[in-house]
């Protein structure tokens, strides 16, 4: 969305002092400090009930589209296996299922990404930039302009982007912040066109089977899918020639 205005930290380029001063940093703007003061405890609350704890907490994110849900897994951050400890619902969303590949299409992406920005002066309140285009989405997507600025924030209205309302952005946000207080510079956010149970893709696959091409696609993301329920630990992703993901 290009109407946000950007002050962001990027994910990845940070040393691990800053790491451990990102809280800090957050703390400098308004709307950070607004989230700390109503959803602090409530997060340190929700984290405590699961065996987590504000500073020794990783995250991992999952999102739903057809359900619009957005879900939160954690874990304590020298153990493996995530747990889900919260749900909340997507407020709105544009376009239909299927991938973004190209800008103005006003489709949500779908895939596997990870945060790459945290943007605490959003025009919607706070934001989580996504790395769309990923590697997968550039090639798959042969258009010079595959879109981009894809964010989780506040606010109700969207144009390809996940709104969570102002209320639940804090949550989210401070989730995240917390991680990354903790040096966790990956976050992966994996975004799946529906819940992907044998069922549920039997019945897209119906719906939509004169597009081979979006069927293979929505079957190469299920191989990601059934590994992470079933196992609940973060994906290994890697993209082949073709934009293929590959799962080690």
């Amino acid at each position: 969305m290009k109407n946000i205005i950007i002050i962001l930290v990027t994910a990845n380029c940070c040393n691990s002092a800053f790491a451990q001063d990102f809280l800090s940093q957050q703390r400098k703007f308004a709307g950070v400090r607004t989230a700390l003061s109503e959803k602090e405890q409530m997060i340190a609350d929700n984290l405590q009930k699961h065996g987590l704890s504000v500073d020794a907490v990783n995250i991992l994110i999952t999102i739903y589209k057809a359900e619009k849900q957005l879900e939160i897994y954690a874990k304590k951050k020298n153990e493996n296996v995530y747990i889900r400890i919260a749900i909340y619902n997507i407020c709105a969303l544009s376009g239909k299922l299927g991938p973004k590949r190209k800008q103005g299409d006003r489709q949500v992406p779908e895939g596997f990404y990870h945060i790459d920005r945290f943007n605490p002066a959003s025009n919607f309140y706070l934001s989580l930039g996504i790395n769309y285009p990923n590697p997968s989405d550039k090639i798959k997507s042969a258009v010079q302009h595959p879109g981009g600025d894809i964010f989780i924030h506040g606010s109700c209205a969207t144009i390809g982007c996940l709104p969570m309302t102002d209320d639940k952005i804090k949550e989210i946000y401070l989730y995240a912040v917390y991680a990354r207080n903790n040096g966790q510079k990956n976050i992966s956010v994996y975004l799946f066109p529906f819940r992907m149970t044998d069922i549920n893709f039997d019945g897209y696959k119906n719906q939509h089977a004169k597009n081979q091409e979006l069927i293979d696609f929505w079957t190469n993301l299920k191989i990601g899918y059934n590994e992470f329920v079933s196992e609940h630990k973060a994906l290994n992703v890697a993209v082949d020639t073709k934009g293929n993901y590959l799962f080690k």
